[in-house]
């Protein structure tokens, strides 16, 4: 399978979620399945993509990803995955469920982090609803969440969460090792052979509960004066805790060997978070053959027996969990319990975990809707993509040089089409812009190429139509290259006989046409609208609501304009009658529209910055009005039915879905 997942942390970072996904990655990897991690930060190693992030303020450990939906789009169009995992509940992960949602591609989502119970411990209790509602909402949108342990799984049901499944987790019992116990390192924590030497791993930071492991510390120590401990990690209470405790030595952040062998030189573990998902730790802990103790939940719910590979207290009762740590003190030694967590950790590799999380993925992509399964689009019959015949296409509007062209749109829309002639009316590539300083993205040449290789490979005729964007052209009209005609205006004779006149349109604007300084005024306000509108819907992305376009609004809402397009609409049918035509297509105005006014059929195929248009002519003779997204929708009932896509029932007839008085 081909599987994205996309997580606010992955290594080098240090903590567990971290940790869990690196090894599902590379036992993904050697089962033979193609991953790929969609993370945030700057930097990406192979097989990795940046992701916009933030730092949290005042916790310069933790990225928050930003919303990438455009961008995951993107991909996803081109390098559709069989299933994704989000791994964390960011504005990043949110737009990540979202866009796989909009794309029918299947996702799970994992619960790896007790984020609303955090916000006790930073003074922000009365918030938890709200972010617990928000998880939820979260989850909701995923085809399963996966959790760590049955206590996590049933918490969740009660509180609302459907379609939660376990996903368990493993310890790698050949990195940590009791045999990798180091008397040197022992010697610099300034540890007496048989004393015995506590150890905390993990965040320095507030949810982590420390305040109630130096208490333990400090009690241990009274009773044992030659009593070390060690905390190894660091977070945002490191420089508080170690200027309070000279005595106990601080040791940063270890990883791979060295991280083993601080565990493996201690005595015992002491976890005393209470905000856990699971708690990877206190597998490590065992796997070095150590003494651990923490509260009856999640990881020690799960893997220890109290009194036989270690001990455990109630879940928010710091008394017990004192007394019980000064037990571990006394027990440090204990070779029969060391041997038990050690044996306990060996039968929890990672292996099993894997196969779970495969198995996981594997019933997601299998209970997916027809439609949503591998590929761009469904195959109908033979393996082939599946394509719509017809005698003409008309595009306009597209815009190409432009932020907001939505170029990989239309080559996705025009490899579903053979067609005959392609008549491209005008704004295909906008010069204006360039002039400005736009740049020419790979995108936009891509649309170019596919034109080029339908004239040549399909043989379809192109005519190519000026527009004022690109009116450069205009000094080389008229111009005829092998299967391609530019010109500035074009009579199409339909299949039925009715001859339609095609012209982008701007001759009819008095604004384009008279006053050209305005009309490049305008366009400057147009593309600033569009821009503005691009952050604002990324904050609504980020809010989970849909997208919304201003400048729709604007126009809608501006009396002016709306007179402006009747006035348009008119003089066009009025050009039409005097040539004699039984229709008109144009472009321009961004509005698109499908009519009968009178004897007059008028078509206008919108654009491909907002409106995603076009026109098509089918054998018959009937002019469609396809917008793209519903056009890929019946491409994929067709595909999925195995029959041919036929046109939209509802915009079949040759004048047109509307019939409007004269």
């Amino acid at each position: 399978m081909r599987i994205d997942i996309v997580t606010d942390t992955f290594a080098p970072d240090i903590n567990g979620v971290s940790m869990t996904l690196g090894r599902l990655c590379d036992g993904l990897r050697a089962r033979g399945h193609r991953v790929h991690v969609i993370r945030s930060g700057e930097r990406a190693t192979h097989r990795e993509t940046p992701a916009s992030s933030i730092t949290l303020p005042g916790y310069k450990e933790v990225r928050v990803g930003l919303p990438g939906p455009f961008k995951l789009r993107k991909r996803w169009l081109k390098k559709r995955p069989d299933a994704i995992y989000v791994a964390t509940e960011s504005p990043l992960g949110k737009s990540a469920v979202k866009a796989a949602g909009a794309l029918g591609i299947p996702a799970a989502t994992g619960f790896h982090t007790n984020f609303h119970e955090y916000m006790e411990q930073y003074r922000l209790a009365r918030l938890q609803p709200v972010a617990m509602s928000y998880l939820r909402r979260f989850h909701s949108r995923a085809d399963r969440t996966l959790v760590p342990s049955p206590g996590m799984l049933k918490r969740l049901e009660d509180g609302g969460f459907r379609n939660v499944h376990l996903l368990g987790r493993g310890v790698d019992c050949d990195l940590f090792d009791p045999a990798r116990r180091c008397e040197g390192l022992r010697a610099t924590w300034g540890a007496q052979p048989g004393v015995p030497v506590g150890i905390v791993v993990g965040r320095v930071a507030a949810e982590k509960n420390l305040d109630l492991a130096m208490e333990a510390f400090t009690a241990i120590r009274a009773a044992i004066p030659d009593f070390r401990a060690v905390v190894v990690g660091d977070g945002p209470l490191r420089e508080r805790l170690e200027a309070k405790h000279p005595w106990i030595h601080f040791a940063g952040v270890r990883t791979g060997d060295d991280l083993a062998r601080h565990y493996a030189s201690a005595d015992f573990l002491l976890f005393p978070s209470e905000t856990e998902t699971f708690g990877n730790v206190l597998l490590e802990g065992m796997a070095s053959g150590l003494v651990v103790l923490g509260y009856d939940y999640a990881a020690a719910a799960l893997h220890v027996d109290h009194g036989i590979n270690g001990l455990k207290a109630e879940k928010g009762d710091a008394t017990a969990l004192l007394a019980a740590a000064r037990e571990a003190a006394r027990l440090a030694h204990h070779p029969g319990m060391r041997a038990a967590a050690r044996e306990k950790a060996l039968t929890l590799g990672w292996d099993a975990v894997v196969s779970s999380f495969e198995t996981h993925l594997q019933a997601i992509r299998r209970d997916a809707p027809a439609e949503a399964k591998p590929g761009p689009l469904p195959c109908l019959t033979g393996g082939k993509r599946p394509v719509v015949t017809c005698r003409t296409v008309f595009l306009s509007d597209i815009h190409l040089g432009t932020p907001d062209s939505k170029a990989c749109e239309v080559v996705e829309f025009l490899k579903h089409l053979r067609c005959d002639k392609l008549v491209l009316n005008g704004d295909i590539i906008d010069g204006w812009a360039l002039r400005r300083g736009a740049r020419w993205r790979s995108r936009h040449s891509r649309v170019i190429r596919r034109i080029l290789k339908m004239a040549e490979r399909d043989h379809t005729e192109v005519v190519y139509l000026r527009g004022n964007h690109d009116d450069i052209l205009d000094r080389f009209l008229p111009l005829a290259f092998g299967r391609m005609k530019v010109a500035k205006q074009h009579v199409h004779s339909a299949a039925n006989g009715l001859r339609y006149l095609v012209v982008h349109g701007d001759g009819f604007d008095g604004v384009s046409t008279n006053h050209r300084w305005l009309a490049w005024l305008g366009a400057i306000g147009y593309d600033t609208l569009l821009k503005v509108n691009r952050h604002y819907n990324r904050w609504r992305a980020w809010r989970g609501l849909d997208h919304y376009s201003l400048s729709k609004r604007v126009k809608a809402r501006v009396k002016s304009a709306v007179s402006f397009v009747g006035q348009y609409e008119q003089l066009l049918q009025n050009l039409a009658v005097q040539r004699k035509c039984d229709g008109i297509i144009c472009g321009h105005i961004h509005t698109p529209e499908n009519k009968q006014v009178g004897k007059i059929h008028y078509l206008n195929s919108g654009d491909w910055v907002e409106s995603l248009t076009a026109i098509i002519e089918h054998h018959d003779g009937t002019m469609e009005l396809v917008q793209y997204h519903e056009f890929i929708s019946r491409l994929r009932a067709s595909a999925a039915t195995g029959l041919s896509p036929e046109p939209d029932p509802r915009l079949r007839g040759h004048r047109g879905a509307e019939l409007l008085p004269a």
